[in-house]
């Protein structure tokens, strides 16, 4: 029973690694020559048991809501800024049809100072958002990158090159391509 199991781990182990094999020629060849056989090997081993795809899919989840979470956030402040905008355009023009003519020019000037003032407050607050939305989605990547590591998949660990991004955004999408193929054949 025991040497059964094997050699069913061994087929699959085979499987896996042709289908992977079979993935990477679609990757441009600079990332070809960046994943040895012994990494599509080591990935194919990881992947065999089925807990790497429900791993890479629970990240992936997370990762939506996390996207999800900061646009509706920054569409919030959109929408916020978009009413500030629009409260002083109706103060303005209100203060402009009861505006004396000899005091029409000090109020204009004060007017448009004040729509500075706002049009700054707004690209800072905007820069501050977009700022935060890029860390939140950094430490995403972080968060990530541990996991797969402490899961034992091959390629994974932390770090910000953005030539080991790539190749480990290219791990992912083998995963994920191989998991629909394995989803559409119905062995997982």
């Amino acid at each position: 029973m025991a040497a059964d199991d094997s050699t069913q781990q061994q087929q699959r182990h085979y499987y896996l690694l042709s289908e992977l094999q079979t993935l990477v020629k679609g990757l441009p060849s600079s990332f070809q020559q960046r994943l040895s056989y012994n990494t599509l090997s080591d990935l194919a081993l990881a992947l065999i048991d089925g807990t790497v795809y429900e791993i890479v899919q629970g990240l992936l989840d997370i990762q939506h809501l996390t996207e999800k979470n900061l646009y509706n956030q920054r569409q919030k402040l959109h929408c916020e800024h978009q009413a500030l905008k629009q409260d002083l355009a109706r103060k303005h023009k209100d203060a402009l049809q009861s505006c004396k003519s000899h005091n029409l020019v000090l109020l204009e000037t004060n007017q448009h100072a004040e729509l500075e003032v706002l049009e700054v407050r707004v690209q800072q607050e905007q820069k501050m958002m977009d700022k935060k939305i890029v860390a939140e989605m950094d430490q995403k990547v972080i968060d990530q990158q541990n996991t797969l590591e402490k899961a034992g998949v091959p390629g994974f660990y932390v770090t910000t090159n953005p030539q080991e991004l790539t190749v480990q955004m290219n791990l992912l999408e083998l995963i994920l391509k191989l998991q629909q193929k394995e989803t559409q054949l119905g062995m997982f």
